[in-house]
This record gives C-alpha cells, sequence and structure tokens, in this order.
C-alpha cells in the first residue's frame, strides 16, 4: 500500500476516525484505524464494537492495500507534520509516514483481528445538519454524568411525522427540544435511546456539513448518522428511558420575562459566591424587577437587580446555581420566560423573541428549585 495525500486533509480525516476509538478497546486492534488505500480513495475506519466511524477521502493511490495501525500514535503524528504532501507505505511489517524531511515509522495490527464494520441501517429521514447540532448543544446540558445510571446519561430521541423531540434529564433538570426532520415513511412513530456523548461527538463533527441522514435498524438496535461523505453508527442504549414528558406543566399562572444576556451575566457574577451545594436565590417582585442573591453575610455575597416582566403574584425561588447557568446559557432568543406553578414546584424556562411577544415552547427546560431556608 502506498498513497499519498495533503497533511491538512489527511490530519482532519484521522482525527475525525479518531475520535471513536475507546480510551479502553475491547481488544487491542480495536485501537487501531483501519485504512485501505484503492482507486484514487483512501477509507479510514474506526469501531470498538459499539461505535463505528468510516469516511473516504481523495489520494493519490500508487499501491492498493489495507493496513491496521495504532489510531493515536497516527493522529499525534500526521498533526505534527509540516503543511505538505504526505506520503504513507507500507513497507513489509511497518508504515512509513514521510512528510518533506520527517519520517516516522509504525508497527502494524493484524488485519485479519479486525472485525467488519455494521452495515448502515436503512435510511430513515433527513435532517437539517445546523438544526440538529443546535438541538443536541441544548438537550445534552440536562443529561446525565452519572455513569451507575447509564439510562439518563442518554438521550432519547422521538420521532412522530415529521417532528423530531429530543429528550434528556439527570432527575434534577429536564430538556426538551422539537425541530421538524423530514422522514422517509411520513407515519413514522419510534424512538431511540444514544448516549450523550456519541450524540454530541455526531452534531459536532457532522452538523456542519448540511444534510445529515438517519438510518435506524429494524430491531431499533442501532442508529447511523451520514453526511458529507462520513459515517458513524452507534449501538442504542438498552432500557425504558423515564416518560418525562408529562412532567413539563401544562398550566402557570405566573410569569416572568428577563432579557437572556442580562440574567447570563447577573447569574454568573452572582454564582462567584455560592458555595458548594450552595444556591442562587431568585425574587421576582411587582415592581417588574428580579434580585439575584447568594452566599453567606460572614464569608462573601452578592446581589444584582435587574428588570423583569412580571405576570402573577411575587415569587422567590433558589436554584442549584451551574443546573441555572447551564441552562441560560442554551437559551437562544433576546428574551426568555420563567414559568412557575409555585415556588416549590419546578420552574419552567423557555425561549421569548421580544419582551411582548409569545413565547417559544420549541425548547423548554424544566429545574427543580433547592429548598431555601426561610421557605
Amino acid at each position: 500500500m502506498k498513497f499519498t495525500v495533503e497533511r491538512d486533509i489527511l490530519s482532519e480525516a484521522v482525527s475525525w476516525a479518531a475520535r471513536s476509538l475507546s480510551p479502553r478497546p475491547p481488544a487491542p486492534v480495536l485501537s487501531g484505524l483501519h485504512i485501505t488505500a484503492e482507486g484514487q480513495t483512501v477509507t479510514i475506519s474506526s469501531f470498538d464494537h459499539e461505535i463505528s466511524a468510516q469516511l473516504h477521502i481523495e489520494a493519490d493511490v500508487a499501491e492498493s492495500g489495507t493496513v491496521v495501525v495504532s489510531g493515536r500514535l497516527l493522529n499525534d503524528i500526521v498533526k505534527s507534520l509540516p503543511a505538505a504532501a504526505v506520503t504513507v507505505e507500507l513497507d513489509e511489517s511497518k508504515v512509513r509516514v514521510t512528510c518533506k524531511s520527517s519520517k516516522f515509522t509504525l508497527a502494524t495490527m493484524p488485519v485479519d483481528e479486525y472485525p467488519d464494520l455494521p452495515e448502515m441501517p436503512q435510511l430513515a429521514g433527513t435532517i437539517d445538519g445546523a438544526a440538529f447540532s443546535r438541538a443536541v448543544a441544548q438537550v445534552i446540558t440536562a443529561a446525565s454524568r452519572d455513569d451507575t445510571l447509564p439510562i439518563l446519561t442518554g438521550v432519547k430521541i422521538e420521532l412522530e411525522g415529521d417532528t423530531m423531540t429530543f429528550l434528556a434529564t439527570d432527575r434534577y433538570r429536564l430538556a426538551m427540544r422539537e425541530i421538524t426532520w423530514t422522514p422517509a415513511q411520513p407515519d413514522i412513530s419510534t424512538s431511540l435511546l444514544i448516549k450523550a456523548k456519541t450524540l454530541n461527538d455526531v452534531a459536532k463533527s457532522l452538523g456542519g456539513a448540511g444534510e445529515l441522514s438517519l438510518s435506524l435498524a429494524e430491531n431499533t438496535e442501532l442508529v447511523g448518522f451520514a453526511s458529507g461523505g462520513r459515517r458513524t453508527t452507534s449501538v442504542l442504549v438498552d432500557g425504558e428511558y423515564p416518560k418525562i414528558r408529562q412532567l413539563f406543566p401544562e398550566e402557570t399562572p405566573i410569569h416572568a420575562v428577563v432579557n437572556t444576556q442580562e440574567l447570563i451575566e447577573a447569574a454568573r457574577r452572582v454564582s462567584l459566591v455560592s458555595e458548594r451545594n450552595g444556591h442562587v436565590r431568585l425574587q421576582f417582585t411587582e415592581d417588574n424587577s428580579v434580585s439575584l442573591d447568594a452566599g453567606v453575610d460572614d464569608a462573601a455575597s452578592a446581589s444584582e437587580v435587574i428588570p423583569a416582566q412580571l405576570t402573577g403574584e411575587a415569587i422567590t425561588v433558589g436554584f442549584n446555581p451551574s443546573y441555572l447557568n447551564e441552562g441560560l446559557n442554551v437559551i437562544d432568543t433576546e428574551h426568555l420566560r420563567f414559568s412557575f406553578v409555585s415556588a416549590p414546584k419546578p420552574a419552567m424556562i423557555t425561549g421569548q423573541r421580544d419582551a411582548d411577544g409569545q413565547n417559544t415552547t420549541d425548547f423548554r427546560y424544566l429545574l427543580m428549585p433547592v429548598r431555601l431556608l426561610n421557605s
């Protein structure tokens, strides 16, 4: 095998494929990248029995062939090379990487021990990549990072006709985002549970290439994504996801509209003095303002007041500062709305395009309050 390709093209391809390599591969050969050169195309693949990634790049192929080499090492080498053409050549049991005067030699791994990648499932539909990426970025905020609860480390995707709904929770907050997509079957009705990390990687690496294809296996155990000559598959998370849709309140008699950026900045500043396991308190008053405060008097404290347009009775609530700030930071409208049933009940945060307009409910963030000492 021997091929030549520009460093930037090779580096981007190797880096993308290496992202799917497991830090603890189930077999040594799965720490490698499977590279095939044929015609004028080089195919680079990675697989760990759960996630597969594969892409094709054009190259000047002098000799066809297949090798498996350490993915992380090859990635580090290619990134360090000067900006020039790179030649990759198999020489007996070694792979030689040459770029200008730089020369590296890598050991190969057994090609016959590398498993076949799963076939791409049947196409289920297509999605705008930018909309998909934005939706994923918003909902994974609420996904659990606790691996002892594997179900909650996933994001549930519900497919109902041309509506795609993303749902995530870590038990203390919930996030839901709806977008439209183009299903292959207009009457599709199914759901899938994907690891939040995997979904985030897909959104970041494939979402920017325009249209994104979603493929589903008939047994619903495998999902595939493809865009711009790249494809990835993932085994779905097995288990019953909690029914969190019903937790979003249907009626909320108390509303408060706030400028999103003003609240983000005020909450970030006030949170600086919040101790571990502390809270940020928000007091929405009838004089159309919200007072934020945190900390304790004998250590450090902070407070700030910003405008807020209140509908309903005055209300005081406390939130975990990290959960509050993470939720605020994924709101992409000029204003946002807090919707309350009562102080002890979860608060729903949605976007609002202007102070006097209708709130947008395509993204909803439900946040459990903390118990205040004087409540």
